[in-house]
C-alpha cells in the first residue's frame, strides 16, 4: 500500500487544527471520506438528481439504476445471495431497529434473547425496549478482564427458549473481534437466529454473509469511507419475510385501498418513502474504493499499526490498556493512572490530535472496568507510524501538565 498517496484522496488530512497538522484517530466513531465518494455525491446533485423508481423520465431512470446498482455492490462485498437480501437503511441503529420492531410479533412472555457483555448501547436499548413490550428475558453473555466473552457461560445461556441471540462482531470500545461463527453455529443448533452488528468489523473485516450462515447483519456506510446517515440491513429473504413492516408510507406497498393495503415484496417492504438516494449510491462508490485498495491490504497495514502504537504506549509511565483479546482491530482504549480520559483528550486536540473520551456508548463495559471512560485512538488504513509518534509526544506533554 502507498499510504502518501492514498493520503492525498481525503482532503481533511491536509488541514489544520489548533495550529497543528490533523491527526484523525477517531475512525470507530466515523471514517474519513475519499473525493472519490465525494465526487459521486456532488456528481448526483449536479447532473440526475431525481426521485427513484417512481418517474419514467430519463433523470428518475438514470437515478435508479445508480441506487440499485449501489445495492448490488453491497450485494456482492457481503456475499449476499440476492440483491433484494440488502435493505437500505439509515444506518446501523436504524437497522436493528427494523428487526427488533418486527420481533415484537414473534415473541410471547418467557421468550429468551441474548445479547453480549461488549455491545453498544444501539444494539442493547433496542432489544430492551422489546422485552417490556413482550415480556421476552434478556440474558447477557459475560467478558472477562481482557475484554473476551466467556463462551462457555454463553453454552449455558443457550437453550430452546432462545429465539434471538445478537453480538458485535468487533467491539468499538475495545477491537475485540468476536468468535460470531461459533456464536452463530450454537445458536441456530437450539433454533434461534442471529444478528450480528458489523458497525465496527465492516472496516476491518469481510463479512461472507453467506459463509457465516448468519440471518441478520447490518453495518453503517460513515464506518467505510462512505457518507452519513446511510446503512444497511441484510436479512436471509426467509427471515425478512417473516418480519413486517417497520414504517407505512410510499414505495413499501403494492396496492392501497382504504379497505386494506397490500405490502410490496424485499427489499421495498422496509424502505418506506424517498430515501438517502445520494448516500446510497454514495456507500456503493465507497466499497468501491476500500476494495481498490484491498480489504487484505488493509488489515494487514492496520494490524503492523495496531502492534506499533500497542508497543510503544506501554513504555509510557501509568499507560493501562483496556481489551486485550488475542484478535482485535486496530483500537485501543487506555487510560493514564491518576488522570481524567476527557483532560488528556482535551490537550490533546490542542495538539492537533483526535481522539475519542468518554464511555463510547459501551457504558456497560466501562461499568466492569470500574471507570469513568478510556481515551480511544482507533486507526484505519490512511493513518501513519509518524501520527502516531506525534500522538505518543503529545500524550507525554498532557501528562506532564496534567500530573
Amino acid at each position: 500500500m502507498d499510504v502518501q498517496k492514498i493520503r492525498k484522496d481525503f482532503p481533511i488530512l491536509q488541514r489544520e487544527v489548533n495550529g497543528h497538522p490533523l491527526v484523525y484517530f477517531d475512525n470507530a466513531a466515523t471514517s474519513q471520506t475519499p473525493l472519490q465518494v465525494i465526487d459521486v455525491i456532488a456528481d448526483y446533485y449536479k447532473k440526475y438528481n431525481a426521485n427513484i423508481h417512481r418517474g419514467v423520465h430519463t433523470l428518475s431512470q438514470e437515478a435508479t439504476d445508480a441506487y440499485e446498482a449501489a445495492r448490488q455492490k453491497i450485494q456482492k462485498h457481503f456475499n449476499a445471495a440476492h440483491a433484494h437480501e440488502i435493505i437500505f437503511t439509515s444506518g446501523t441503529t436504524h437497522s436493528i431497529n427494523i428487526v427488533s420492531n418486527g420481533y415484537e410479533q414473534l415473541l410471547v412472555p418467557g421468550d429468551e434473547l441474548i445479547v453480549s457483555a461488549l455491545e453498544h448501547h444501539s444494539n442493547i436499548v433496542p432489544w430492551q425496549m422489546l422485552c417490556e413490550k413482550s415480556g421476552a428475558v434478556l440474558k447477557v453473555i459475560p467478558m472477562n478482564e481482557g475484554g473476551v466473552l466467556l463462551m462457555e457461560e454463553y453454552d449455558k445461556l443457550l437453550s430452546e427458549k432462545t429465539k434471538l441471540v445478537f453480538v458485535n462482531h468487533v467491539s468499538n470500545a475495545l477491537g475485540t473481534v468476536n468468535p460470531i461463527a461459533e456464536i452463530i453455529e450454537k445458536a441456530h443448533a437450539v433454533g434461534a437466529e442471529v444478528l450480528i452488528d458489523g458497525a465496527q468489523s465492516a472496516p476491518h473485516i469481510q463479512a461472507d454473509v453467506q459463509a457465516l450462515g448468519v440471518d441478520y447483519y447490518v453495518t453503517s456506510a460513515h464506518k467505510l469511507c462512505g457518507p452519513t446517515g446511510i446503512g444497511m440491513l441484510y436479512g436471509k429473504a426467509s427471515a425478512l419475510n417473516r418480519l413486517p413492516p417497520y414504517q407505512g408510507g410510499g414505495e413499501m406497498i403494492a396496492e392501497v385501498t382504504f379497505e386494506k393495503t397490500t405490502y410490496a415484496g424485499l427489499p421495498h417492504k422496509f424502505e418506506a418513502g424517498t430515501p438517502n438516494i445520494a448516500g446510497g449510491i454514495a456507500f456503493g462508490a465507497a466499497l468501491d474504493y476500500i476494495n481498490s485498495i484491498g480489504m487484505t491490504e488493509i488489515a494487514q497495514y492496520e494490524a503492523e499499526l495496531l502492534a506499533y502504537a500497542t508497543a510503544s504506549l506501554l513504555k509510557i509511565p501509568g499507560v493501562k490498556i483496556y481489551g486485550v483479546a488475542p484478535e482485535k482491530t486496530a483500537v485501543i482504549s487506555f487510560n493514564v493512572q491518576g488522570i481524567h480520559p476527557y483532560d488528556i483528550g482535551s490537550i490533546l486536540d490542542k495538539m492537533g490530535i483526535a481522539v475519542r473520551t468518554g464511555h463510547h456508548c459501551a457504558q456497560p463495559i466501562m461499568d466492569y472496568y470500574h471507570i469513568p471512560g478510556t481515551v480511544r485512538a482507533s486507526l484505519s488504513f490512511y493513518n501513519t507510524y509518524e501520527e502516531i509518534d506525534r500522538m505518543l509526544e503529545a500524550l507525554k506533554k498532557a501528562i506532564q501538565m496534567l500530573q
